[in-house]
């Protein structure tokens, strides 16, 4: 399976319920205030933080490989009254009919770009969707590997149906050299009849600081800055990083 192709089936049901972390919305907010409208999201899933940047008014289109979290992020929006634009395309195949003057990933979302090659032909394409004027924001993440006493340790919710969904990371791969995590992952969705399994791959692929100054060279793109968390210049070894890059 390609890594694109990750989110579909009961894995969306299940991302929804038991994922981890969230995304601050406000951080994104501020970004498309201070550069403009209108804005893209890339991978912008089943609309987390994007739906709150439209409830607060702002033009902001998305971008995602899964068909499946697209038409739970178009549910949403329609249920809570918000005309949503979205586009089903992978980032690095990106060819939309208009420029942005900010486009974003949230959260580690370029991690999950699975090798360098394809890393490039999204900064590429990001160029090619940017006005003269315009940013995006990319955060940078590098993760540890998994704790070994989380593997083997499922965590469990209940649909809105009154199935039992389990997610269960079996076993992970971690390859310092190539800069790539890959964790073996188990959904399951659990009814009084009948039990669906699916086993993924879910492959995070990172960054160092120059290594992505690099691939934005050679995407003749301008990394204008490089922040932590809290908005200052970034300490070179950060294992958690924000980039802001124009053309």
């Amino acid at each position: 399976m390609h890594p694109a192709d990750f989110y579909t089936g009961i894995v969306v049901d299940a991302y929804a319920r038991l994922k981890s972390t969230s995304f601050d919305p406000d951080r994104y907010a501020a970004f498309v205030v201070a550069y403009g409208e209108p804005a893209l999201e890339l991978g912008c899933g089943d609309g987390e933080p994007m739906l709150s940047l439209l409830a607060q008014g702002l033009d902001v289109e998305g971008v995602d490989s899964s068909r499946d979290m697209l038409d739970r992020f178009a549910s949403v929006a329609a249920a809570a009254g918000l005309a949503v634009t979205l586009h089903h395309q992978r980032v690095e195949h990106l060819r939309l009919d208009r420029g942005f003057r900010s486009i974003y990933l949230a959260g580690p979302t370029f991690n999950l770009l699975a090798d360098d090659d394809t890393a490039l032909s999204a900064l590429t394409a990001i160029r090619a969707h940017l006005t003269e004027d315009g940013r995006a924001l990319i955060p940078l993440w590098i993760p540890e590997p998994t704790p070994p006493e989380h593997l083997q340790v499922a965590r469990e919710t209940f649909d809105d149906d009154g199935a039992l969904l389990r997610y269960l990371p079996v076993a992970e791969t971690y390859d310092r050299e190539g800069r790539t995590r890959v964790t073996r992952v188990r959904y399951e969705r659990v009814t009084a009849h009948a039990t669906e399994v699916v086993e993924r791959e879910w492959t995070l692929h990172w960054h160092t600081q120059d290594g992505f100054n690099d691939l934005c060279e050679q995407a003749e793109l301008r990394v204008e800055s490089i922040q932590d968390d809290d908005g200052q210049p970034a300490d070179d070894q950060a294992d958690y990083v924000i980039a802001t890059v124009r053309r």
